[in-house]
């Protein structure tokens, strides 16, 4: 069956209600670009992760970061933990894919740093996990969290949660959420 403009229509009307939602965040998300702005400030750094398409999204900022969002300023520190896929398959083969991210958490994570998750069900083990070895290592955790939060939700110190039912509506938002936190970075 093919897809109507009627189709199309009600999906441009679900992200503008993924919009107005972002918009009653706009304090929350405020508050954690403060957070980093006073991390990075600090001498601590950005890591952040995610599975799919949110793997994606976790890139993106990291990218924003690092290299520039609208105009060149100063790098700011950040590492996506899902973009080097050498050491994705060796932590992966020689532990566990549950481990893919907590092993990195570990080994460079350290007290003032920042722990950016992207999950658009917040049932994956390996983020459950890195979250855990954030706090272990005194790194602050927040997590982009979408439809009902999952086994993530209440595990961090910050959450953005978009309830949302379909990934794409949850994916956008954490676009545009990350977009938000790079023009509150970018000055």
């Amino acid at each position: 069956m093919p897809i109507t403009d009627d189709d199309l229509l009600r999906q441009l009307s679900d992200v503008e209600r993924v919009a107005r939602h972002l918009r009653e965040r706009l304090p929350e998300i405020r508050a954690l670009g403060e957070r980093i702005r006073a991390a990075i400030a600090a001498g601590g750094k950005v890591l952040t992760c995610g599975n799919g398409g949110s793997a994606a999204e976790a890139a993106h900022l990291a990218t924003e970061l690092l290299g520039r969002y609208k105009s060149n300023r100063p790098a700011l520190p950040a590492i996506a933990l899902n973009a080097d896929g050498s050491l994705l398959t060796c932590i992966g083969n020689d532990f566990g894919y549950d481990d893919l991210f907590a092993r990195q958490v570990s080994g460079l994570g350290r007290p003032g740093d920042l722990l950016l998750l992207f999950t658009s069900s917040g049932n994956s083990e390996n983020l459950v996990a890195a979250a855990e070895a954030a706090r272990a290592a005194g790194v602050y955790t927040a997590a982009f969290l979408g439809k009902e939060g999952g086994r993530l939700r209440g595990k961090c110190d910050w959450e953005l949660l978009l309830p949302f039912p379909e990934t794409a509506r949850v994916q956008e938002g954490h676009l545009i959420a990350l977009h938000l936190l790079s023009e509150l970075l970018e000055e």
